[in-house]
């Protein structure tokens, strides 16, 4: 899959400025098909009507965090095979192994350099 031609990614984090980073490290890379959200639960309804290939989803956030959404992706039949990247500035032991329980392919820890999400986004899609 060519990432700059066909991948859909969505962006979830609720911080704007987050989300700039993150969808400007995009624009470097070369994905222009992405779309963004600011909440797990409006992330997770606009992602069983559109699909994507890729979730970049912050971890903290409130009402619905980054692994719930992750729980909630991969217990819906259209979302199950959709990449999952945890987007984080303090993994812990903990959210690494339920991250994994649930099926996520990565963590980027923030503060992040355009390389680092490069390797990752193609290390996830290498696996789709």
């Amino acid at each position: 899959m060519s990432l700059k031609d066909s991948l859909r990614v969505m962006v979830v984090d609720d911080m704007s400025t987050s989300r700039g980073i993150i969808t400007q490290s995009l624009d470097e890379i070369g994905i222009k098909n992405y779309m963004v959200e600011n909440a797990g639960q409006s992330a997770y309804q606009k992602l069983t009507q559109t699909p994507v290939h890729l979730v970049l989803s912050d971890y903290n956030m409130p009402g619905m965090d980054g692994l719930g959404l992750l729980q909630a992706v991969r217990g819906h039949q259209v979302t199950q095979r959709v990449g999952f990247i945890l987007v984080t500035g303090k993994p812990t032991p903990e959210m690494i192994q339920v991250g994994k329980k649930l099926g996520l392919n990565n963590i980027v820890r923030k503060p992040f350099t355009v390389a680092t999400m490069k390797q990752a986004i193609e290390q996830v899609v290498g696996r789709l």
